[in-house]
């Protein structure tokens, strides 16, 4: 579970940008000296990498600090030289942002999981949404999905409604969001009529029902890439990190919270 500490932590790490002394080394408790990663993470993995998180202290001696956005605004601290060790995206064209600026050591991006798609509809609306035709009646007047230009679940949400033939339709329904989470608290809170989300954000709530799920063929590949920074201070941690995500340890927690694993967990028979 991400914890208050930890996100704040983080949070308040990055807006240092690494000014004085940085966020490198651990400076209080008895981990007093240990490195400490700074991971940038998109708001879709919020819960699980706290998880993560906590499952890799207690392995090593390193501690993780988790600044968590929606992937456009990570990406874009990171050009902008906001400190990371590492960084994960819930997309591939954020991740080639920081790509072509140098931003990332390439040699250690790696493609993590995957996830899909589902319409949501606020919990006590249950039945209202049934098909994908539905979402271009009158009767749904409000549709909440990530910024279709810009926050990765929305522009997977837009590709599949191109590709169904529903863009035009709906295009003027949408209510975008600044992440994927923002969209799921719209339609929890009944100020829109459906969603679009991943499966894994509506695993978290009780305040949806999903209508149906988008059928894996029918969207763009949904894939979340990680890499370690170029310049980062704590390389050899870094990809102990980038190992870990890969084990066998995280990929139970990842799939305990519905994400699928792009590559079989290492030392995971194929």
């Amino acid at each position: 579970m991400l914890t208050g500490w930890r996100l704040r932590q983080g949070l308040m790490c990055a807006a240092a940008l690494l000014a004085a002394t940085g966020c490198g080394q651990s400076t209080d408790g008895p981990r007093a000296g240990a490195p400490v990663l700074l991971v940038s993470a998109p708001a879709s993995l919020s819960d699980v990498m706290g998880d993560v998180a906590d499952a890799f202290e207690g392995e090593t001696d390193a501690r993780i600090l988790l600044n968590v956005a929606g992937s456009h605004l990570l990406a874009t601290q990171m050009l902008e030289g906001a400190p990371v060790d590492v960084i994960i995206s819930a997309d591939v064209r954020q991740m080639d942002r920081v790509a072509a600026a140098g931003r990332i050591d390439a040699a250690t991006r790696v493609d993590l999981l995957s996830n899909r798609l589902v319409t949501v509809v606020p919990a006590d609306r249950e039945g209202s949404i049934s098909g994908p035709e539905d979402l271009a009646r009158d009767a749904v007047r409000r549709i909440a999905l990530g910024d279709p230009e810009a926050v990765p679940a929305g522009v997977y949400a837009r590709g599949w409604l191109s590709a169904a033939g529903l863009w035009g339709a709906v295009a003027e329904k949408v209510a975008p969001a600044g992440s994927v989470r923002a969209a799921l608290r719209a339609v929890e809170s009944g100020a829109v009529d459906a969603g679009i989300v991943y499966h894994t954000d509506a695993l978290t709530s009780t305040g949806v029902a999903v209508a149906f799920e988008v059928p894996r063929g029918s969207a763009p590949p949904i894939v979340y890439p990680a890499a370690l920074a170029a310049g980062t201070p704590n390389p050899e941690t870094g990809r102990r990190f980038l190992d870990y995500l890969r084990g066998e340890a995280a990929a139970r927690l990842f799939e305990a919270a519905g994400f699928v694993l792009v590559h079989p967990a290492i030392g995971r028979p194929s």
